[in-house]
């Protein structure tokens, strides 16, 4: 039988710890309902509260039951200027609103991923945005969290915000044919309709090809993040089609490689990428790309998790879409 010391002052929050026999953590995880607890520990945990009448004061009831202000960024890589350069601006949205963020790279590997997930649930984040790869993660059905997703459908309860995707892939596509270029091909990551961006992209180049009685093809890659396979895909592409004239790549990293290998073969090549990153442009400005608005992006993102969080859900849509804008290379 437990031998129960008798408390002389106000209890605390260890207090109930060590009655319970769990940790501090564990406690406040039950006040908080957060994560997953068992009932037996529930139980423990509610029972040395009673016993000890612990009442949490304004101090510690900022530690478990008010906002952590952490916030929890899951992404590809930050290495890549796209992803890199979206989580600096909601680093620096956040910061300006008093939240620290906690940045997770998952390289695009689903277990990496769920145990970034489960990591950030354990630390009672206040919220996640979430620009990751995966797709049908249970964890992000049952997180009971206020969540922004990005570029992706997560679940059918997570706001998406997008830049216009599809639009994005015609206006690439008419950019080619404006350019006289008629032997184009497209090349892309991930395929799956939950993966918006790709899949969008990759649409509305296919509708322009189609609606000019053109032929197309799009090649896809499943090591998006993997320099030395995408030189060897694009070697293959360009040795397979001797003939092509116009090439749309999903992302610019991908456009300018093909580019550097376009200029070293003396091809004749139109090359149009898809991002428009402070860094690409300004370090290759003579790259045509289609720009997306990652500033807005970011602003809309932290807007929507902050009033999720606030429990403000009024006038929140599924799903925002931000325009896209086209970069003529100098």
């Amino acid at each position: 039988m437990r031998r129960i010391s008798i408390v002389t002052e106000k209890p605390k929050l260890e207090d109930v710890a060590k009655l319970a026999g769990v940790s501090p953590t564990t406690v406040s995880r039950v006040l908080n309902n957060r994560g997953a607890i068992s009932d037996k520990t529930r139980r423990r945990v509610n029972n040395a509260i009673e016993q000890l009448n612990y009442h949490p004061n304004e101090i510690a009831r900022s530690l478990f039951v008010s906002k952590t202000h952490f916030i929890g960024l899951i992404f590809p890589t930050t290495g890549h200027p796209f992803y890199g350069e979206l989580v600096f601006q909601i680093e620096s949205i956040l910061s300006d609103k008093n939240y620290k963020v906690l940045i997770c790279n998952t390289m695009d590997q689903a277990e990496k991923e769920n145990k970034y997930l489960n990591m950030l649930l354990a630390n009672q984040v206040d919220g996640m945005i979430v620009g990751a790869h995966n797709i049908g993660i249970e964890t992000y059905q049952r997180a009971h969290l206020p969540i922004v997703a990005i570029d992706r459908k997560v679940s059918d309860t997570i706001t998406v915000v997008s830049s216009d995707n599809y639009q994005g892939g015609r206006m690439a596509a008419e950019e080619l044919l404006r350019q006289g270029r008629t032997k184009i091909i497209h090349i892309n990551s991930v395929m799956q309709r939950e993966a918006l961006s790709s899949y969008q992209r990759r649409k509305g180049y296919e509708d322009v090809m189609t609606e000019h009685g053109l032929p197309f093809k799009t090649y896809t890659m499943d090591l998006p993040f993997d320099t030395e396979v995408k030189k060897q895909i694009l070697s293959s592409i360009l040795d397979k089609h001797p003939d092509l004239d116009g090439m749309f790549l999903g992302d610019d990293i991908t456009a300018a490689i093909a580019l550097s290998m376009v200029r070293k073969r003396e091809k004749d090549i139109f090359i149009v990428g898809y991002d428009g990153t402070e860094t690409i442009t300004t370090c290759l400005p003579e790259l045509t790309t289609i720009v997306q608005p990652i500033r807005s992006m970011a602003q809309l993102a932290v807007d929507l998790l902050l009033k999720e969080i606030n429990d403000d859900f009024n006038d929140i849509k599924k799903n925002y879409v931000l325009p896209v804008t086209l970069k003529r290379g100098e």
